[in-house]
C-alpha cells in the first residue's frame, strides 16, 4: 500500500475513438491498486507545434496535468516504425520552452498495443527515446507490448486474461517504483 495516493497521468497516441491503446489505458485505470488514480488527458485541442503560437490554451493545459502528475503512462500505436505524430506534436508542444519541460525527472512507463504480432514494439522504443531526450525517467522493466490486440480488446474492453494480468504487474510496479524515481533537474 502506498503512504499517499499516486496520482498518473494518461496519454494515448491515438486519438481514434475506437482506439486499442486508450482501451489499455482505460483497462490500466480500472485497474489501478488501491491509492492509485490514473487520469485520461484527451490532448486533442493541442494544435500543430508552432512556437509563434505562443502557449495555446490546450498547451498550457497538458503541461499543467503532466506537471501535477506524480508519474505519466503512455499507450502508443505504432506508425511506420514510430509513434503516431498527434503524440510525437503533444510531446513536442509540452516540452518547450526547452530546460523546463514538465517531462524533466518525470516517471514516465510505456506500453503498446497492436494488431500486428510484436505489438507496436518499434513505436516503443522510439517513445523511450523521445522520452529520455527530455530527462524523463523511463521505468526500467519490461514495457508492455500487446501484439494480435483485435482479439484481446473487443468493443473497447480488455478481454484478455494474459493481458490483463501483465498490466496490472506493469502498472503496480510503475506505482511502487515512481515515488523513488522522480528528480529534480537542475
Amino acid at each position: 500500500m502506498l503512504e499517499r495516493t499516486l496520482h498518473l497521468l494518461a496519454l494515448s497516441g491515438s486519438l481514434r475513438a475506437a482506439s486499442f491503446n486508450t482501451a489499455l489505458l482505460r483497462a490500466a485505470a480500472e485497474g489501478a491498486p488501491d491509492g492509485v488514480i490514473v487520469t485520461l488527458h484527451d490532448y486533442r485541442d493541442v494544435p500543430l507545434y508552432d512556437p509563434d503560437l505562443g502557449l495555446p490554451p490546450g498547451v498550457e493545459r497538458l503541461r499543467a496535468a503532466i506537471s501535477a502528475a506524480d508519474g505519466l503512462l503512455i499507450a502508443t500505436p505504432e506508425f511506420n516504425y514510430g509513434i503516431p505524430g498527434p503524440l510525437k506534436n503533444a510531446i513536442d508542444w509540452a516540452s518547450r520552452p526547452a530546460y523546463r519541460s514538465p517531462f524533466a525527472g518525470k516517471p514516465v512507463a510505456v506500453m503498446s498495443a497492436s494488431p500486428g504480432p510484436i505489438g507496436g514494439a518499434r513505436g516503443l522504443q522510439q517513445l523511450k527515446t523521445v522520452l529520455l531526450g527530455m530527462s524523463a525517467v523511463v521505468y526500467p522493466a519490461p514495457e508492455l507490448a500487446v501484439g494480435g490486440v483485435d482479439e484481446k480488446i473487443v468493443e473497447g474492453r480488455l478481454v484478455d486474461a494474459v493481458t490483463a494480468e501483465r498490466l496490472a504487474r506493469l502498472v503496480a510496479g510503475f506505482a511502487a517504483w515512481a515515488p523513488g524515481a522522480r528528480f529534480d533537474v537542475a
